[in-house]
């Protein structure tokens, strides 16, 4: 479970036009080339990461620092904070124009995936990791594990921004190649579906999953 749900996150992630396919798509149809969408692929997840990243950095210095129930009960609760303000707020950060760098769509990468909280969602992922692994008998309490192996803590949270990155990157492309390639962005004009009031109320439930486990 710790390796399935970022990994589902991430195909969430990659599913958001809101997240970046949407503008590589765009940037395809604007240099007319299948080209222009692939590069974009690269930045747009580097963004993510670095965003992704600092969310996890902050919940793993916290895990030494703070007792796990105390830090379980204020990440529950800035989720679903978060959660609620996503469903009252429901704007987005709105930059880049014309023809942009590889910089520029990291930089926007990571100011859509601040701006969506997209590393609060994988906090309940990583407040299971230690538990999981005293579990298996690793290294028993949670003061043991906080003191002698926080590489191995800071090591298993890298692993989860590497699985929900890549699963985000390949769900990502395979759409946005999809979309160039069938409909182009007309599609998004026939349909749509409101991801951004699906991923406030995923915020406030994650909050809340992680009040109770």
């Amino acid at each position: 479970m710790p390796w399935l749900v970022p990994a589902l996150l991430g195909a969430y992630h990659g599913l958001n036009p809101a997240m970046g396919w949407l503008l590589a798509v765009g940037l395809g149809l604007q240099e007319r080339q299948r080209g222009a969408v692939l590069q974009a692929l690269p930045p747009i997840a580097l963004g993510h990461a670095v965003a992704v990243s600092l969310a996890v950095l902050v919940v793993g210095v916290a895990q030494v620092v703070v007792p796990l129930d105390a830090l379980r009960y204020a990440c529950a609760g800035l989720l679903i904070l978060f959660g609620v303000y996503k469903l009252i707020v429901r704007g987005h950060p709105r930059w880049v124009g014309g023809r942009v760098g590889f910089g520029d769509l990291t930089a926007w990468s990571f100011l859509m995936a601040s701006a969506h909280g997209a590393g609060l969602m994988l906090v309940p992922v990583l407040l299971g990791i230690p538990s999981a692994s005293a579990a298996h008998g690793a290294h028993g309490a949670h003061a043991d594990h906080a003191s002698t192996s926080g590489s191995a803590t800071v090591l298993a949270d890298l692993a989860v921004v590497g699985v929900h990155t890549l699963a985000m990157f390949a769900v990502m492309g395979l759409v946005a190649l999809v979309v160039y390639e069938k409909f182009g962005v007309a599609i998004l004009k026939r349909s749509w579906f409101d991801l951004d009031l699906a991923w406030a109320g995923a915020l406030v439930g994650a909050g809340l999953i992680t009040l109770i486990v």
